[in-house]
């Protein structure tokens, strides 16, 4: 059993999603807006380009993902979706572009005692990141 990650945002979906796989290299390999339903009792509240599901295959995870309106929608917490960059430079290239117009950066990039770059922060989108690159640290 793997769990599959499903985020939910305000509107802007299929621009944060498209963002994520164009960022950390994944594939979009589904997009169901509300317009695609077959009937009215099948949509959810919301206009036609509301995007009703979304997936996003990242390396062997799936992402998940929908739009809600303003009325459903809850500001994530609790978590963070949380990636290890394979090197220095992929770390300051994934931070840049996920960070970018960030609603907060809660940890700038630092070195910590268990990894040479560390960040946390929620990007414009409203998802939580955690970006993590051992490096020389590294313990196994």
């Amino acid at each position: 059993m793997e769990p599959t990650l499903y985020l939910f945002f305000k509107g802007n979906c299929l621009e944060a999603m498209t963002h994520y796989a164009d960022t950390l290299g994944g594939t979009i390999t589904g997009v169901f807006r509300n317009g695609d339903a077959p009937d009215p009792e099948s949509r959810m509240p919301g206009g036609d380009d509301m995007i009703m599901n979304m997936h996003m295959q990242l390396g062997n995870v799936g992402v998940m993902a929908s739009d809600n309106n303003d009325a459903m929608y809850d500001k994530p917490r609790g978590f963070r979706l949380s990636i290890a960059p394979a090197s220095h430079a992929e770390f300051d290239r994934v931070y840049e572009a996920l960070a970018h117009e960030a609603e907060v950066v809660e940890m700038a990039p630092h070195e910590t005692f268990w990894a040479e770059r560390f960040a946390m922060f929620t990007d414009r989108y409203g998802t939580p990141w955690m970006l993590n690159y051992e490096g020389n640290k590294r313990t196994a």
